[in-house]
């Protein structure tokens, strides 16, 4: 290992022949994004971006279960109840420029999202250039149930999915298997888990790329994409309240599910994914406005306490600040729309990563 490789017990970095290697190592708690992590793999990426000596950046777990179930949202619960909002946001500010750090990283980015992907775990693999999924990939962008909206470039994501699955999947958090990661544009190959370390050290010996194409395979139908027509059209209405109209008359098991998780979710972060997702035109601007939101939610919203329902009392009774969407404040929305106090963060998005044609 060369002086620059790290071992910290929450990520390991470091160069194995041409290949710049990022393991995450927090299996006891899924992998969760926080601060090690973020500047870790931040301080990688800008190093290995003008190394001569480096072909390819590869990033994967150390569990099967997941390669990351999302951010750190014990620390964030914390900084809530502590008043502590400015660590918070810094937080935030700096996932969001690795977030983007990865979407303009001048070489290929691979990102082997086995097992449980979500939320901050998204940011770190799917705005990567070749991403490569299993049959066991569970991906989500499930942030409306716990009072926070699709974040770390996810809404950019979600706006350029098929249709209008953008909206579907991050209303409702709804999981994708790899198929339907595909399909939805958060992945490009399809890999059984069964050949992912034979993939693996295939891309270490060579720091080829081209090395993925001969492990990947077709993958199976995804179940969302025969719904697609039928999704497209009731999420296609101009408002929240419109799609919940839509789905309490539309027949079949995925209307219900979908009402049911919107019902439960949290008002305002409904009403805030809409209109990010729809305004999402490219990742700077997706970034930017998720940072407006993100870095008020902690004061204004219901993220501190969709965290206690779920994470830490485990009710999974969250009590809304406003008990439906008609309750909600125009003027707060407003607030959390506008530029963010201190200014605008710059994401320094210049470009975005240029995807390979298999499976994309």
């Amino acid at each position: 290992m060369s002086q620059e490789d790290q071992t910290h017990q929450d990520i390991s970095v470091r160069r194995q022949g041409r290949v710049g290697h990022i393991t995450l190592t927090r299996a006891k708690v899924l992998n969760a994004v926080n601060r090690p992590v973020v500047d870790a793999m931040t301080a990688a990426l800008t190093r290995w971006a003008d190394d001569p000596d480096i072909a390819l950046v590869m990033v994967d777990a150390d569990s099967e279960k997941a390669f990351s179930a999302g951010g750190d949202l014990t620390s964030m619960y914390h900084y809530g109840k502590s008043g502590d909002f400015t660590s918070g946001n810094l937080f935030w500010r700096d996932e969001y420029r690795l977030n983007a750090l990865i979407a303009r990283f001048p070489k290929p980015y691979v990102a082997v999202m086995d097992g449980i992907v979500m939320g901050g775990g998204v940011g770190i693999s799917a705005h990567g250039s070749h991403r490569v999924v299993t049959e066991h990939s569970v991906v989500a962008m499930p942030e409306c149930a716990i009072g926070l909206i699709p974040d770390v470039g996810g809404s950019y994501l979600l706006r350029r999915a098929p249709g209008r699955l953008g909206e579907y999947f991050g209303l409702t958090g709804a999981r994708m298997d790899g198929a339907t990661a595909i399909h939805a544009g958060f992945a490009d190959f399809y890999v059984r888990r069964e050949s992912l370390p034979a993939l693996k050290q295939s891309l270490l010996d060579s720091g080829d790329i081209s090395q993925i194409e001969s492990f990947a395979s077709e993958p199976p139908e995804s179940e969302v994409a025969r719904l697609e027509s039928n999704i497209s059209r009731v999420f296609d209405a101009e408002s929240v309240t419109g799609i919940l109209d839509r789905l309490a008359t539309e027949p079949g098991e995925w209307a219900q599910k979908a009402l049911a998780s919107m019902t439960a979710a949290s008002p305002i972060s409904l009403l805030a994914t809409l209109s990010t997702i729809r305004r999402a035109d490219d990742l700077n601007t997706a970034l930017r406005n998720e940072y407006r939101f993100v870095s008020r939610v902690l004061e204004h919203g219901d993220f501190v306490e969709g965290i206690r329902a779920i994470i830490i009392d485990k009710d999974r009774s969250p009590r809304w600040r406003y008990p439906e969407i008609g309750a909600v404040p125009p003027a707060l929305l407003a607030q959390m729309a506008s530029e963010a106090e201190g200014g605008d963060p710059s994401f320094a998005v210049t470009s975005d990563p240029v995807r390979p044609s298999h499976g994309g």
